[in-house]
């Protein structure tokens, strides 16, 4: 017998976050998840009228697609993925995996080939259908959470069957105030950092695009940052893990990146030229994410946290910054992780995790479960 709340998120994806219609063919990308939930799916789809289009990935497998890739190899497997994406009206990536650190030991000069390679696919992907990723609990996971099994599935179903539409509700003006910024202030324990969001605009996302959901972003004005960001979450990028990561941006650029790898961080942000300039500023507030679980869908919707994204923009909020490279970072500023401000033209938005308006309060944890 399937598990319920297989039947509710599917449910969920099919008919809120990607609002199939009939008639509609939606592809489903399914990495290491159960075949169960996958059939759960396609069900949904077909029930709304639309036509499910399925392809079934394994990460070890999909390891060694990247491993020993060349030009060749690359550009038709982005031929394939752009012909079947256009094709598609709707997307649905749920991927699970065993092992976080799968790919931590592909070469890094074929890993950026695989990229660049099919970094159209992926613009066409999010700029022209209706899309929704999220990822699927595994053990690996659950350790990255410091949770046991059970515990981590009950709070992953928790986050991704929540009230998503009282959420877009308390966020209406939160893009409203975004849309309307010019300067942006950050400051925390070893962050003091400026710069511009005038014109760019905001995005809330509220379930439509990734699940769990809960960030509203825009983008910084691409020469316009100043100063140093600390990040005290750690981050997972290619397989390798980053703690302590430090930017410190000068003209818009990062010009000094240090972390516990700083090499490695380093052979990132040199991937292409816009690895070094921002592509994202994001306010998280996911009411059930209290914590870092190494994995960005989780970790960006942190309550009272932001993330600041070295690499390409995007469309909806575009600086004209392109990049293979897209690396959310995450800061949180809640006060047990050491507090911080965010400032919007030169009033207090949030404090130690809170905002602090009264228009934007609906947005405080205890307001919003």
């Amino acid at each position: 017998m399937n598990d319920p709340r297989y039947t509710k998120l599917a449910s969920l994806l099919i008919n809120y976050s990607t609002r199939l219609k009939k008639g509609e063919t939606v592809l489903i990308d399914a990495i290491d998840i159960p075949d169960e939930f996958t059939v759960e799916l396609m069900r949904a789809a077909r029930r709304a009228g639309a036509t499910p289009l399925v392809e079934v990935r394994h990460s070890r497998v999909l390891r060694e697609v990247q491993r020993a890739t060349n030009q060749t190899h690359a550009r038709t497997v982005a031929a394939i993925e752009m012909f079947r994406m256009k094709k598609v009206q709707a997307y649905i990536a749920i991927r699970g995996a065993a092992n976080a650190s799968e790919n931590a030991d592909v070469p890094r000069d074929r890993q950026q080939l695989y990229a660049k390679t099919l970094r159209p696919v992926q613009d066409y992907r999010v700029n022209k259908t209706k899309w929704c990723v999220l990822r699927w609990p595994s053990p690996s996971m659950a350790q990255g959470a410091n949770m046991s099994t059970e515990a981590f599935e009950n709070l992953y179903f928790d986050v991704c069957t929540m009230d998503y539409p009282k959420m877009c509700r308390a966020m209406a003006p939160l893009e409203k105030r975004m849309k309307k910024a010019d300067r942006v202030h950050l400051k925390s324990p070893g962050t003091d950092l400026a710069f511009s969001i005038k014109g760019i605009g905001a995005q809330m996302c509220n379930g439509d695009r990734n699940i769990p959901d809960g960030e509203c972003f825009s983008c910084p004005v691409k020469d316009s940052v100043n100063g140093i960001i600390q990040f005290n979450t750690p981050t997972i990028y290619s397989g390798t893990k980053f703690e302590n990561v430090r930017l410190e941006f000068k003209g818009g650029k990062i010009i000094q990146a240090t972390a516990n790898n700083t090499k490695r961080l380093n052979e990132i942000l040199d991937t292409d030229p816009g690895a070094r300039y921002i592509g994202e500023f994001s306010l998280g507030f996911n009411p059930h994410i209290m914590s870092p679980m190494c994995d960005i869908l989780f970790d960006e919707k942190i309550a009272g946290s932001l993330h600041f994204t070295p690499g390409q923009a995007y469309e909806i909020c575009d600086n004209g910054n392109r990049s293979a490279v897209h690396w959310d970072m995450v800061l949180i500023q809640r006060k047990e992780w050491g507090g911080g401000e965010v400032w919007f033209d030169g009033e207090l938005i949030r404090k130690d995790g809170l905002f602090v308006p009264k228009d934007l309060r609906a947005l405080n944890p205890e307001n919003l479960k």
